[in-house]
């Protein structure tokens, strides 16, 4: 299957705002864009509110990462696709690689319809998983093996990068090539918590490693200044990004 070619390279940095407060997550939005940053959105507020509320609180020209993981049959992902690219018009859209080959490429051609094409990114491991999370649901291979082959199983079917942790970048790019996009979260800018994310590092080493985007949200959404927060993570990876 013919790829696109991959879209210019900005907004290194999205801020993920997962919150049902809406004049917090306009205050996020407002942040984010004053820093360089894109926005992502997730199934928390995407839930609460749907599309209109999406576009309501996006600042104009910013960058959206729609992280929905889409996961169903062909043809549901496919439409999906095709209403997330017409209502809100992300840059990005997520799903989960492992929906297979035929889920894949159906999410890939109904994007590559769009008047404004997303990028397709898949899923391979969630970041809060590691080894023994993989063990209990039954698969008997270790992160960096299932990452790899699922992330394979991605590229070969038309999708523009996946989701990856930053210990991933370096065999990602071996296995797939410096054309196929990493966007890298549990991303935690120095003296930050790690929270629930099992495998993380901060913006410029990941940055420095190769990802194409990142993702940070808890250090900017749950500080005390969001504004001064982004800011500083902007500072953070100047010369890097």
């Amino acid at each position: 299957m013919t790829r696109h070619s991959p879209v210019p390279r900005i907004a290194p940095v999205f801020c993920a705002v997962d919150t049902i407060e809406l004049a917090f997550a306009a205050r996020c939005a407002r942040a984010a864009q004053a820093a360089g940053f894109g926005l992502k959105l997730g199934k928390e507020f995407f839930t609460a509110y749907g599309p209109t509320e999406v576009r309501a609180i996006l600042p104009q020209g910013t960058p959206l990462f729609l992280d929905l993981k889409f996961h169903d049959i062909p043809n549901t992902v496919a439409g999906a696709v095709r209403s997330a690219a017409a209502a809100m018009g992300p840059m990005m859209l997520t799903i989960h690689a492992a929906g297979g080959p035929a889920m894949i490429r159906a999410a890939v051609e109904a994007a590559q319809g769009a008047r404004q094409k997303p990028l397709i990114l898949c899923v391979t491991a969630l970041t809060s998983l590691d080894a023994s999370d993989l063990a209990a649901i039954g698969i008997a291979e270790d992160v960096s093996s299932y990452v790899k082959r699922l992330a394979r199983l991605a590229q070969e079917n038309g999708a523009d990068g996946v989701i990856c942790a930053a210990s991933e970048i370096a065999m990602l790019r071996e296995a797939c090539g410096p054309d196929f996009r990493l966007v890298v979260p549990g991303i935690r800018p120095k003296g930050s918590a790690a929270g629930d994310q099992k495998r993380v590092m901060t913006p410029a080493e990941a940055l420095a490693l190769g990802a194409d985007h990142l993702v940070i949200g808890r250090p900017i959404t749950e500080a005390a200044d969001p504004e001064a927060s982004a800011q500083a993570i902007a500072g953070e990876i100047a010369g890097v990004a």
